[in-house]
């Protein structure tokens, strides 16, 4: 039993679950709008397990895929399956363990978001494959986060409003821009080994830009949002603060100057996503 425990603490570490909080605003914003408020407690709660449950699932089975790729890469040597510290049937087990969580939790929302669980695990999934296959993995990760608003509007209707997948289309370019420049740490390992990534393909001034077309996309589609849902000054707010924070992530990185890269990804990408649900979800309840 320690044992168990002790690898569970060491794959949560591992897979860095505290993360979750990238999206999971984006998938409450979905649902806040969806709900016109604040959605059952209930639906909240299971919203949330599906999140972490997911994210969980999809970030164990990528190291686990990755592990004979990381222990190559200097940057991620010492991740926990490439030191022996976890056994890869251990880390497995967690990753159908979480699925089937998710899928569970997906059957206590409503009859659609059970049908579409299987379609949801087949995407967070299959992102661990994409650098093998194309240069645009980033995208991928975009939607694999990026059907979190959508699901959760799913989860209080019970069918989907194409403007939730407004949501969809700025979480894709938000992450995927953000993880383009995370992708520049592993710049000159990807060419060396022959992994797909838009820095291994572009060079490191090319990704920054279009990481910069993307999140500048991005922006653009906070404000189709704002006029799609009627949102006013509240949310207005939000989002300019959401964009002010998007161009400091830009100004304290550079293709010559990568070492603020964690406080850009982790902290300031943080700090975005709840900033903007805090907007959304204010303007939301105060219109009530």
């Amino acid at each position: 039993m320690e044992n168990v425990l002790r690898s569970t603490r060491v794959t949560l570490e591992m897979i860095k679950w505290e993360h979750s909080i990238f999206a999971l605003p984006f998938a409450l914003t979905g649902a806040v709008l969806a709900a016109g408020g604040w959605p059952p407690v209930r639906v909240l709660l299971w919203i949330v397990v599906c999140m972490v449950s997911a994210r969980s699932a999809a970030m164990a089975f990528n190291r686990l895929v990755d592990s004979e790729i990381d222990a190559a890469n200097p940057r991620t040597a010492m991740r926990a399956l490439p030191k022996g510290e976890l056994s890869r049937g251990f880390v497995l087990s967690f990753t159908v363990l979480a699925a089937g969580v998710f899928v569970f939790g997906a059957a206590m929302l409503n009859r659609l978001t059970l049908e579409l669980s299987p379609i949801a695990l087949l995407v967070v999934l299959a992102y661990s494959y994409m650098k093998r296959i194309t240069r645009w993995s980033h995208v991928v990760l975009g939607l694999a986060l990026g059907i979190a608003p959508a699901a959760a509007w799913i989860a209080v209707r019970g069918s989907l409003d194409p403007r939730a997948l407004l949501l969809t289309g700025i979480v894709i370019l938000w992450v995927g821009g953000f993880d383009v420049l995370y992708a520049c740490q592993d710049f000159e390992h990807d060419r060396k080994v022959g992994l797909n990534s838009i820095p291994q393909a572009f060079g490191l001034s090319g990704a920054f830009w279009i990481a910069r077309v993307m999140h500048l996309g991005m922006a653009a589609l906070l404000f189709v949002l704002l006029h799609a849902f009627g949102l006013g000054l509240i949310a207005l707010v939000g989002v300019a603060i959401v964009l002010v924070l998007l161009a400091y992530e830009h100004s304290i990185i550079s293709p010559h100057d990568l070492r603020r890269m964690n406080a850009a990804f982790f902290t300031l990408n943080g700090v975005i996503s709840v900033v903007f649900f805090v907007g959304v979800a204010a303007d939301v309840l105060h219109r009530r």
